[in-house]
């Protein structure tokens, strides 16, 4: 039976608006143990994402964290999936479009993140060890 994304997603979401500083973002995404946010931005109505891997290469550019603001490194042009995508659709879907994380829409709103490391979480789960 497939796993579908809703049973590997992180319902743990993070929003922060675009005015957030990258050091604001990932003083956040930190303290919450997530690798992305969403960023909702009221002028535009849109949603976007900021990942850990944005705020990387921001700082090994050169670029001051406490400058730079999220709706600078935000991806706008966001896929998102649906809780009941499989997760061979939602793996398929980063591997063609080369990211690592996919914004999980449900009635129109941000319900949860799904990333590589919560489909192979799923696909391999660490056997769990029975004491002596």
């Amino acid at each position: 039976m497939p796993m579908h994304v809703r049973d590997a997603m992180s319902s743990v979401v993070l929003t922060i608006g675009p005015a957030h500083t990258l050091r604001q973002a990932a003083r956040l995404m930190s303290a919450r143990r997530v690798g992305s946010a969403i960023v909702l931005d009221p002028d535009t109505c849109g949603l976007g994402i900021l990942t850990e891997r944005d705020i990387l290469n921001s700082v090994g550019a050169g670029q001051d964290p406490d400058q730079e603001t999220a709706h600078d490194h935000t991806t706008a042009d966001v896929v998102f999936a649906a809780p009941g995508w499989t997760l061979d659709e939602a793996a398929r879907t980063m591997t063609q479009g080369g990211f690592r994380h996919l914004v999980v829409l449900d009635a129109g709103g941000p319900v949860g993140v799904v990333s590589v490391r919560d489909i192979i979480r799923c696909w391999a789960p660490i056997p769990q060890t029975v004491p002596a």
